[in-house]
């Protein structure tokens, strides 16, 4: 009797966890799939999937949530780039190179001040609002880039790299508002 009640437990038990099991794979695999579809439409839908997944907000976000993510990651990436371009700036001599990317730092300040507000009107379900905000912040990169080019600052391939994923990331979080 005891064996039977025993194996009974273990029974009930495995039975438990596997559904569980089963349930949580269905239920990640339904996140996977919104992501997926959120960020199938950006330029570089690896750099959009790759941010959204680096949150744990993604396993509980709709589409709303995702776009939010994406903003949050372009706002982390244009303070980095602030940061960047300020310990950059404090190395350089050139009085006119210097004032370039002290500019570039001031405008990617700007940005994150931008990518703040956007988030609050997305939250707000003014989405028009939203973009055109992310789109005056991607302006402070592509304003800043064209500086850099024009003037052929020496800036660290990893900036160059890092502005390239802000870029991405704008069109990304633009183009999955635009769907709203």
């Amino acid at each position: 009797m005891g064996i039977v009640l025993a194996l009974y437990h273990l029974s009930i038990f495995l039975l438990s966890i596997s559904l569980n099991h089963v349930g949580h794979q269905n239920l990640v695999f339904a996140d996977e799939t919104l992501i997926q579809l959120q960020c199938r439409n950006a330029e570089v839908p690896s750099t959009c999937i790759q941010c959204v997944k680096s949150d744990p907000r993604s396993q509980s976000a709709d589409k709303v949530g995702i776009a939010a993510i994406v903003i949050s990651c372009l706002s982390n990436s244009a303070k980095a780039l602030s940061g960047n371009m300020t310990a950059l700036a404090s190395v350089v001599h050139d009085t006119k190179v210097k004032q370039i990317i002290q500019g570039c730092e001031i405008g990617f300040s700007e940005a994150e001040t931008d990518l703040t507000k956007a988030t609050t009107l997305l939250e707000n379900k003014d989405y028009d609002g939203t973009n055109s905000l992310i789109n005056v912040a991607l302006q402070q990169e592509v304003d800043c880039h064209n500086d850099v080019l024009d003037y052929k600052v020496s800036v660290p391939s990893i900036m160059i790299y890092d502005m390239r994923v802000y870029e991405e990331l704008s069109d990304a979080a633009m183009r999955i508002i635009d769907r709203f």
